[in-house]
């Protein structure tokens, strides 16, 4: 009698609700799991949703510590380890290893594939060094930015010199012009200059400008420059070298330097600045490769720029 009564207060012990919810967190990881490549195989913006998925957001983290523990507590009451619990487990690690792989691993677009580029002419007349360039990790940081994934920055000389002063570097100020004519869909400006190698956060956006080109239909950001020094507005065509503002250090940046990549997506100052989806973007008429390479190495505690310099020549005749 007494175990007939007991049985009656557990109504859930072997039901199948409670089966339900022991099986839930391999359904769960198992669903994720699938959409998620789904959504890797289908590319553009789907592939830009998963990567951030995996690669910032702390929901899968957090999900896997939470099924990780549950399955370690089971077994330890249990004093048992099932085929349930291994598998749990298993997906439970595999919800956590995107927070331990190399942080350098390029967001997954090829250069071939990833339609359409954009070849445009350099954004200044100067002789421009790549301090950031090409379709690797080891020449280019932006890479694993799925918006910024062919992004370039270009310094010009003196710089790295790590002088507290702006103008004492190189690109300061230089005049930066439009690689390509188009329609200019956002321009921001009167954003002030960040102080050099800054230590402290930057929560000042930068001073941009974005062009919508005329051959692709598709975006060119521009950005860093100069507070007070953007000479176009949204909404205004600009034409191939014309001058659209100076170059500075606003935003995020260490060092004044001209930062440009190419979107499919069109970009605002509302609108996060990465989440786009980036297409590969290459230069003409200049003295050097169609796609720039850099590359940045520190030796003695000094940033040594090792790309290329390249310098607009103009159209050939």
């Amino acid at each position: 009698m007494w175990k007939s009564r007991s049985r009656s207060r557990n109504p859930f012990k072997n039901s199948a609700v409670r089966r339900i919810l022991r099986w839930m967190p391999i359904a769960v990881i198992l669903l994720t799991t699938a959409c998620l490549l789904v959504m890797m195989l289908l590319g553009g913006m789907a592939r830009v949703w998963a990567w951030y998925v995996l690669r910032v957001m702390l929901i899968l983290p957090i999900l896997g510590l939470i099924f990780l523990i549950d399955a370690v507590l089971y077994a330890i009451k249990r004093q048992r380890i099932s085929k349930r619990i291994i598998i749990t487990a298993l997906g439970s690690l595999l919800f956590l290893a995107p927070r331990f792989v190399d942080p350098s691993l390029p967001y997954p677009a090829s250069i071939d594939a990833t339609k359409p580029a954009a070849t445009v002419r350099l954004p200044a007349n100067v002789p421009l060094k790549t301090a950031w360039g090409g379709d690797t990790a080891d020449v280019n940081y932006h890479v694993t930015i799925p918006g910024a994934r062919w992004a370039y920055d270009f310094v010009v000389e003196p710089y790295f010199t790590d002088s507290p002063e702006l103008t004492d570097h190189g690109c300061y100020g230089v005049p930066v012009v439009a690689p390509a004519a188009g329609i200019v869909t956002a321009a921001h400006d009167g954003e002030p200059d960040t102080p050099i190698n800054s230590d402290e956060p930057v929560e000042n956006p930068e001073n941009f400008v974005v062009i919508k080109l005329d051959t692709t239909g598709t975006y060119l950001a521009i950005g860093h420059f100069k507070s007070g020094s953007v000479r176009v507005k949204a909404g205004e065509r600009v034409e191939e070298g014309q001058e659209i503002a100076r170059c500075g250090n606003s935003g995020d940046s260490s060092d004044p330097h001209i930062h440009i990549h190419h979107q499919r997506q069109e970009l605002n100052f509302d609108s996060p600045v990465w989440f786009a989806e980036g297409l590969p973007l290459y230069f003409r008429d200049h003295d050097g490769p169609p796609m720039p390479e850099g590359g940045v190495r520190v030796e003695n505690g000094k940033k040594i720029a090792t790309g290329v310099t390249v310098q607009h020549i103009g159209k050939p005749k």
